[in-house]
């Protein structure tokens, strides 16, 4: 997933209920599906941004010496600058990118 390209906003925005529900006729089960997603794009996230923390990792007992990294405050106000995980699941269902099938039928 490229975060770079992504046209979801920071911001809270209000979305048009029947555009959420034109997949599935039901709200409901709309919103579980973009909370589904929404929790795998926050793990990707995650395991992207502790992998990049983890160059930074000092494995020092000493309290004496702590110390800024600048790289490693770059790479977190990056990270913090970023749609929220809900605001992409929301685009990206709205955009037709999310597959979704019914288990029922």
């Amino acid at each position: 997933m490229d975060l770079k390209k992504t046209t979801a906003p920071v911001n809270t925005v209000t979305y048009n209920k029947t555009a959420i529900e034109e997949g599935t006729g039901n709200i409901y089960e709309a919103i579980t599906i973009m909370a589904k997603r929404a929790n795998q794009i926050n793990s990707e996230i995650k395991k992207e941004l502790t992998e990049k923390l983890e160059e930074f990792a000092t494995y020092n007992d000493s309290l004496e010496e702590i110390f800024e990294n600048k790289e490693q405050i770059e790479v977190s106000k990056y990270y913090e600058k970023l749609p929220k995980p809900h605001a992409l699941a929301v685009q990206e269902w709205l955009d037709g990118k999310i597959y979704h099938r019914d288990a029922s039928l």
